[in-house]
C-alpha cells in the first residue's frame, strides 16, 4: 500500500507575497515559480482531473439510454405509454458485453459517437446504497438509505457517496488523499457543492467570466497599488487570536490569492476548441481553461464541479428533457475536444452524477422521483463500454422498489467513485476510508469502466 502525505501551505505568505509583487503585471514564468514553489508542492508524480456534472433535478435515465432488443424495447414501450421514445427517435444501437443491444435518445449524438470512439462508458443502475438490497429486504423495511425520494437528501447522497455525514464529499474526500488544499485543488464553476467539500481543502466557486478582484486593487501608479494590497495582507494577518476571526480572514486570504493567480496569465488558460454558448458549456470551458493553467505547473490533482439544471420533468417531460440533453451531450463532447487540445485526454475524466432517476411509469406529461440511474463517464482513460444490468422493466417485478419502476441500483455510488478513486491514484485502504460504505459490498470496489 502507498501513502501520501498532505503538504502544509501557508496561504497568508503566499498572499502578502504576491500582492507585494504586483502579481498581475507578471508573465506566467513567474506565476508558476511561485505555484510550484509554495502552492502546489504535491505528493504525486502526475497529474489528474475529475470533472463532475450534476443534472439537478433527478435525470430521466429511462429515455437517456433504451434496451432495444425486442422483448424489452416491447415491455419500455407498454409502460412508458406516452413518454416512450419511438425507434426514429433513437440513434443507432449499441452491444454490452452479453450481447444485449441498447441505443441513447438521438439527442445526444455526440456521446454517440464518443462510445464508437472508445471514449465513454455508460454505467447503468446505479444511485444511493448502504449496502446491496433486494426488494423484499426494502419493503421490510431494511437497509435502506435514509429519506429516498427527497431532492435535498439524496443530493447530499449522491455527492457524499453516503447518508451519513462524515465530513463533506467524496470529491473533497479524494483531494485529501493527495494532501491537496490550494486554491486550484477544488473548484466549483457553478455553485457552492458538498462534493468538494472536506476537512482538508477549501474549494472555491469560480463564475465563468466573473472577476474576483478587489474593488481598488488596481489603481494607478502600480506603487499605490501595491500599497493596498499590502496594507490588505497586513488586516489579515491581525486575527488577535480569536478562531473564527482566523478562519474568516484565512478564507478571505485564500480568495485574494485565487484572483492574483488568475489575474495576468493570458494565452496560459486560453481554450481554442469552440465550446456550445449554453450555460454547461461556458462553464466547461472554465474548467478546461483552469485544467491548462494548473497542468503547466507540474504534479498534482483537481476536481471540478459543473452542474445543469431543470431535471425535475414531472410535466411536459418530452420537449424539456430532449433539450436538456442535448445540451449535456454537445458541451461533454466540446470538453474532450479541449482535453486532446490540452494534451490532457487521458489525464482528465468526466462523468454524470444525479440525484435520482425518474419512474418508469408516467404520471401523464411526466415522470415522478425515483432511485437508481444510468451514468456517462467519459475521458481518454475511460475504458468503453456498458456497465452493469439494465433493471427489468416490470412494475412490481425484481428490480423495483414499489410498483412504479422505481430501480433499486445494483452499484452503489461508493463503488461509482471507488472505480474513479482508484484511477485517480488513491490505495484500497485510502479508498475504504473516502468511501466508508465501500466495505459492504464484498469486495466488488471497481465497476471496470478505467483503465
Amino acid at each position: 500500500m502507498h501513502t501520501h502525505t498532505p503538504a502544509r501551505r501557508n496561504f497568508l505568505k503566499l498572499s502578502a507575497r504576491l500582492a507585494t509583487l504586483g502579481l498581475s503585471g507578471l508573465g506566467i514564468e513567474p506565476i508558476r515559480s511561485l505555484l510550484v514553489s509554495e502552492a502546489f508542492a504535491a505528493p504525486v508524480s502526475d497529474y489528474k482531473a475529475l470533472v463532475c456534472i450534476y443534472l439537478f433535478g433527478g435525470n430521466d435515465c429511462n429515455n437517456t439510454i433504451v434496451p432495444v432488443d425486442a422483448a424489452k424495447y416491447t415491455a419500455y414501450q407498454t409502460l412508458r405509454a406516452g413518454l416512450a421514445l419511438a425507434p426514429a427517435r433513437l440513434l443507432p444501437a449499441i452491444v454490452d458485453p452479453l450481447g444485449n443491444q441498447y441505443a441513447l435518445f438521438n439527442a445526444m449524438p455526440e456521446l454517440n459517437t464518443a462510445y464508437a470512439q472508445g471514449k465513454l462508458a455508460i454505467v447503468l443502475n446505479t444511485g444511493a446504497l448502504e449496502r446491496p438490497l433486494t426488494r423484499a429486504q426494502y419493503q421490510a423495511g431494511l437497509l435502506a438509505p435514509s429519506n429516498l425520494f427527497s431532492h435535498s437528501d439524496q443530493t447530499l447522497q449522491a455527492q457524499t457517496a453516503t447518508s451519513n455525514t462524515i465530513g463533506g464529499g467524496w470529491g473533497g474526500r479524494l483531494l485529501d488523499v493527495f494532501g491537496v488544499n490550494d486554491t486550484l485543488g477544488a473548484i466549483s464553476v457553478s455553485s457552492a457543492a458538498t462534493f468538494l467539500q472536506s476537512s482538508g481543502n477549501a474549494p472555491n466557486v469560480i463564475p465563468p467570466g466573473a472577476s474576483l478582484n478587489l474593488s481598488g486593487m488596481n489603481i494607478y501608479p502600480p506603487a499605490a497599488a501595491n500599497a493596498r494590497k499590502q496594507a490588505v495582507a497586513e488586516m489579515l494577518a491581525m486575527d488577535g487570536g480569536h478562531p473564527l476571526r482566523a478562519a474568516s480572514n484565512a478564507a478571505f486570504a485564500d480568495g485574494l490569492q485565487l484572483a492574483e493567480t488568475l489575474a495576468g496569465t493570458g494565452a496560459a488558460s486560453t481554450i481554442n476548441t469552440v465550446f456550445p454558448g449554453t450555460n454547461l458549456g461556458t462553464q466547461l470551458k472554465e474548467v478546461a481553461k483552469l485544467i491548462k493553467l494548473r497542468s503547466q505547473v507540474g504534479p498534482g490533482r483537481q476536481v471540478f464541479f459543473c452542474s445543469i439544471g431543470g431535471f425535475d420533468t414531472h410535466t411536459s417531460q418530452d420537449f424539456n428533457h430532449q433539450s436538456l440533453l442535448q445540451q449535456l451531450s454537445g458541451a461533454m463532447a466540446a470538453f474532450y475536444q479541449a482535453t486532446e487540445e490540452i494534451g490532457l485526454p487521458t489525464k482528465v475524466t468526466a462523468f454524470t452524477q444525479s440525484e435520482f432517476g425518474r419512474t418508469l411509469q408516467p404520471n401523464g406529461s411526466g415522470s415522478d422521483h425515483a432511485w437508481g440511474g444510468h451514468q456517462f463517464v467519459l475521458g481518454g482513460a475511460v475504458r468503453p463500454g456498458i456497465y452493469g444490468r439494465m433493471p427489468e422493466f416490470a412494475l412490481g417485478g425484481p428490480d423495483d422498489a414499489n410498483n412504479r419502476g422505481v430501480w433499486i441500483p445494483t452499484i452503489a455510488t461508493s463503488q461509482f467513485g471507488a472505480t474513479l478513486g482508484k484511477w485517480f491514484g488513491a490505495s484500497p485502504a485510502e479508498l475504504d476510508t473516502t468511501f466508508p460504505n465501500l466495505v459492504n459490498f464484498g469486495g466488488v470496489t471497481d465497476v471496470g469502466f478505467m483503465l
